[in-house]
């Protein structure tokens, strides 16, 4: 069905009263037409050994209609400047109208991007795909097929200077492709640490198991060993560090003990098409808010 055109303001404060007053009285203030709201406050957190704990905040994700307001999105963000400073928010406001473009990064598994690039053409993600790359040439007719452009850049893991090399490559690629969302579609390769600091928050990765349980390589095969009865996908953040970055979306699906590696992979993928295309819809849809190394997700 299709929405008239609205922005979506997501934002997070130190908690305080007339945060929600403050916030929407601005928006009825100048007509503005409320089509979703959601709010959330989170406790503040105990203090851990050698780390302080974090003073409680507050969340909020409101579209508004764009039609409703007398001024264009730039005009909302100067008027809303200084209530912003106000409250000491972090916040951000996107368009409906514009679309997100998103860079697929991708290997030798081929799932989770023919899932992508489906739901692209049918429009249900209706995003842009400025450009496909991926450290094996295995995909070049398939992604060109679509009439994306692809961008075989091969990492030699024996070679260090390669590495730094072609993840500079990958950074320049999706710089100049102006990409909104970079997306690991089953890339199997850990990302430096300098690309994942020049973009914090706009890597999503697709992980093969239920984090935090069975991080790094193989864990289907990890979870056989343990003789585990569900197996599971995770939609999570890229950071520095492997496996660990703020979670998105998870599922799972019940197995027994007379499942081998070889099934669990195969069941696997079809969550993994599942959780990866949620988690990268509520993130397009500015549904998620990050608070340290968890998130808020306005479903």
């Amino acid at each position: 069905m299709h929405r008239d055109r609205f922005y979506t303001l997501a934002a997070s404060c130190p908690d305080r009263t007339g945060i929600i007053a403050r916030v929407t009285g601005f928006i009825a203030e100048h007509q503005g037409w409320i089509l979703e709201s959601s709010f959330h406050a989170d406790d503040a957190t105990e203090d851990q050994p050698g780390a302080p704990g974090r003073p409680a905040r507050y969340f909020m994700r409101i579209e508004v209609k764009a039609d409703s307001l007398p001024f264009m999105l730039s005009e909302f963000r100067d008027r809303f400047r200084p209530i912003a400073a106000e409250l000491a928010m972090d916040w951000n406001i996107s368009d409906s109208a514009v679309k997100k473009r998103v860079v697929v990064l991708v290997s030798k598994q081929e799932h989770c991007l023919y899932d992508l690039l489906a739901r692209w053409q049918s429009k249900e993600l209706d995003i842009e795909i400025p450009c496909v790359i991926s450290n094996h040439d295995t995909f070049r007719g398939f992604v060109e097929w679509h009439g994306i452009p692809f961008h075989h850049v091969p990492i030699d893991n024996t070679r260090p200077e390669n590495k730094r090399q072609a993840y500079a490559e990958v950074q320049r690629l999706f710089e100049e492709s102006r990409g909104d969302t970079m997306v690991l579609a089953r890339y199997m390769q850990i990302l430096s640490p300098e690309l994942c600091a020049a973009h914090p928050g706009k890597i999503l990765n697709i992980h093969h198991s239920f984090l935090p349980s069975f991080v790094g390589a193989k864990p289907y095969h990890q979870a056989w060993q343990r003789g585990v009865k569900l197996i599971g996908a995770t939609c999570h953040y890229v950071t520095s560090e492997l496996d660990q970055g703020p979670i998105v979306d998870q599922d799972v699906i019940r197995i027994d003990h007379s499942d081998s590696p070889e099934d669990m992979v195969r069941y696997g993928k079809d969550i993994e098409k599942t959780v990866l295309a949620r988690g990268l819809r509520y993130h397009l849809e500015d549904r998620v808010l990050m608070h340290g190394n968890k998130t808020i997700v306005f479903r």
